[in-house]
């Protein structure tokens, strides 16, 4: 081969730096799906901009994003907020979810590690032994993910994700409220993990999917008492 025509350097291609709409949308997505920024809390263009030294641009795509992905609702003459959801909503959500990581753990057990057993197991005990509210969200999706990505089945991940996005601080927000609850979900986990070790994909399944539903319906009974109050 001529000297020309020779590559100068064998390395993987470098993914390309995140533009301002990205930085901007991840970092709305994170304050939306923690709680930090509530339901119906306005999203004003020109402030966001202030904030990120960005220009208006970069935050209206974010928010357009935003709005596609379910997270923020635009009014005309009011902008966007934040987007509410009912209860008849989450409970929607839960039930998708609940059908779609069933399956998702039942192909990833016949298809799970030792490596990511481990994996699991450790992620398994990070949220176990977390005090801080904030961060239990992302550490449910951690160990989950661990799970669920054995399936290698994307386009089903990517539905859960998303999904999560929409339920997740209206069900982290019940386990802040008492004890049993987070006592409750660790258990839960734990029962999960043990059907993966024990390779018992049916009952990984029913496990999960009642871990769904359980905490959407305890989700639900908060939301009743706070209506009565």
């Amino acid at each position: 081969m001529p000297a020309a025509s020779r590559p100068l350097l064998r390395s993987p291609a470098i993914a390309p730096a995140p533009s301002a709409a990205d930085q901007v949308f991840e970092a709305l997505r994170s304050a939306i799906i923690s709680g930090q920024l509530g339901d119906g809390t306005p999203l004003r263009q020109e402030e966001l901009a202030r904030q990120f030294a960005t220009s208006r641009i970069p935050v209206r795509e974010a928010l357009t994003r935003l709005e596609q992905h379910g997270l923020v609702a635009i009014k005309r003459y009011h902008g966007y907020t934040v987007a509410a959801h009912s209860r008849a909503d989450i409970e929607e959500i839960c039930a998708f979810r609940a059908l779609v990581e069933a399956e998702l753990i039942q192909r990833a057990v016949e298809r799970m590690s030792p490596a990511a057993l481990l994996e699991a197991k450790k992620r398994c005990q990070a949220f176990a032994k977390e005090t801080d509210a904030a961060r239990w969200g992302e550490l449910n999706r951690d160990f989950h993910r661990a799970l669920y990505e054995q399936a290698q089945m994307p386009y089903h991940l990517q539905a859960v994700v998303e999904a999560l996005d929409k339920t997740e601080r209206y069900l982290v927000d019940q386990l802040q409220l008492t004890t049993d609850a987070r006592k409750q979900a660790r258990d839960e986990h734990q029962a999960i993990l043990d059907a993966c070790v024990a390779r018992d994909g049916k009952a990984a399944a029913k496990l999960t999917r009642l871990h769904i539903l359980g905490a959407c319906e305890r989700f639900g009974a908060v939301m009743d008492e706070r209506g009565r109050a």
